[in-house]
């Protein structure tokens, strides 16, 4: 059975690893391979990883003991890493994942934000189910239109226990 948790200093090897295995071919395809092994580098590594997850804001999907997803936001409170491994998509994580995320921001963020590159079409679809609206897009510095990034934002209306309390019965 898998389960959403935060993050833990002994993830960051797994969640490095997660990275390296899932973000290639995730982004090959919509930015190429040198920008999505430049993603690795700068975002998956256990520098940036460690201190994410020191600071709480990490969170982990995994299924016996294995690190099938994670969402990280930044200090900014803005999610920047929402990934499922294309195996364990479609069975609710991504949503658990962005609800325990929500659930560790401060009072008085009033909204949940996130971002992602204009090629990422299935994200953008996601994002759109879970009630995110496009805010603003950013153009590429060097022009390129995949690599636009779209910011998009839902209002927190409630602010819910998580993880949830098991169900009753």
């Amino acid at each position: 059975m898998s389960r959403v948790r935060r993050a833990e200093l002994s993830d960051v090897e797994a969640i490095c690893r997660f990275g390296e295995t899932h973000i290639p071919p995730h982004y090959t395809p919509l930015i190429g391979e040198a920008a999505a092994q430049r993603q690795v580098r700068q975002w998956w590594n256990e520098a940036h990883i460690g201190a994410a997850v020191t600071d709480g804001r990490v969170v982990v999907a995994e299924l016996d003991g294995c690190v099938v997803g994670v969402g990280q936001r930044g200090p900014d409170h803005v999610v920047y890493k929402l990934y499922l491994d294309p195996e364990h998509r479609g069975r609710g994580l991504g949503p658990q994942l962005l609800d325990a995320l929500a659930s560790h921001l401060p009072e008085g963020v009033d909204r949940l934000r996130i971002e992602h590159f204009a090629a990422n079409e299935r994200a953008a679809a996601f994002y759109e189910r879970e009630g995110f609206a496009v805010e603003r897009i950013e153009p590429d510095p060097a022009g390129d239109p995949a690599l636009a990034v779209v910011w998009r934002a839902r209002p927190i209306t409630l602010r819910e226990e998580w993880p949830p309390p098991p169900a009753l019965g």
